[in-house]
């Protein structure tokens, strides 16, 4: 499989565009949640959390990825700048943007808009995602988990995700965390959404004309 695209220019470069995805990231997650349709795996587990104790959402997200990251390094996982980042500032982000009024509201929004609200998240989570990885400094918690029980079990990649995918949203679900449409279009989406943001991304004056993960953390 190739490599994914990567953002070309110095560190400085590298990190605006990590940050730019997360902050993008965080987006999709809110726009994802002001649908009132369905959250994705993580984040159904994320609101569980937060429903039994005195965590926001965005805190719950942070906490839940600090220990999976934790859990990934026990396990032999290669962490970087980037898997730190992820797992403190998407949380962060999440609840900056729900503090704002015109975005909290969305909510109350007619049908037709929150399912615009659904399908845009799940787009500006795949272009998230390719500004964050294309800054080439370590995947995120979640999948940095991912590759390494896969590589522990040998157990190919995508059954792993997915036997994490359906225990995170089975116990979110437990806990209180909505579970609807749009927890199944995220599933079937964003492997589209990722791939499309790659395919973009790469075709950009912004990505590196010769990829090389050497700088890669």
């Amino acid at each position: 499989m190739p490599a994914p695209p990567l953002v070309r220019g110095n560190r400085a470069v590298r990190l605006l565009s990590l940050f730019t995805g997360l902050l993008l990231f965080a987006l999709g997650i809110v726009l994802l949640l002001e649908s009132r349709l369905g959250l994705s795996p993580w984040d159904v587990l994320n609101q569980g959390v937060s429903e039994h104790t005195p965590l926001s959402f965005g805190e719950a997200n942070v906490a839940i990825a600090l220990v999976v990251l934790v859990a990934a390094r026990l396990l032999g996982a290669r962490i970087g700048p980037g898997t730190v980042a992820n797992a403190i500032f998407i949380g962060l982000f999440v609840d900056g943007l729900l503090a704002i009024d015109a975005i909290d509201a969305l909510s109350g929004s007619s049908l037709a808009t929150r399912a615009a609200l659904m399908a845009g998240g799940i787009l500006v989570i795949g272009a998230g995602s390719a500004f964050y990885i294309g800054a080439g400094m370590g995947a995120g918690p979640r999948d940095s988990m991912m590759l390494v029980l896969s590589r522990r079990t040998g157990t190919r990649i995508g059954a792993v995700r997915a036997g994490l995918e359906v225990a995170v949203t089975v116990l979110g679900f437990a806990l209180g965390g909505t579970v609807g449409i749009g927890t199944l279009a995220f599933a079937l989406g964003i492997g589209p959404s990722v791939e499309l943001a790659f395919w973009l991304l790469e075709r950009s004056p912004l990505a590196d004309a010769a990829p090389d993960m050497s700088h890669a953390a």
